[in-house]
């Protein structure tokens, strides 16, 4: 496998699981996709770009929305 190919297939990887970290692995690929272009439609430093920016860091500071946490394997509680 070419080095090109390897960082692909990392990347995707690591896109992946921010979808499934999102709770979105269930989710249907059409709605997926049009919330992405809703995403990048949003101006890079806009209000809602850091808005949401600040919503993605917190995420990543809690467990999981799919209830486990991959370093313990604990279930979240979400409300």
């Amino acid at each position: 496998m070419t080095a090109d190919r390897k960082n692909e297939a990392r990347e995707k990887f690591r896109l992946g699981g921010i979808v499934v970290r999102a709770g979105l692995s269930k989710a249907d690929r059409a709605f997926l996709l049009g919330g992405f272009i809703e995403l990048a439609r949003v101006t890079p430093g806009s209000a809602e770009h850091r808005r949401l920016r600040d919503i993605g860091e917190e995420a990543f500071k809690a467990p999981a929305l799919d209830g486990g946490s991959p370093s313990t394997g604990e279930t979240a509680e979400w409300h």
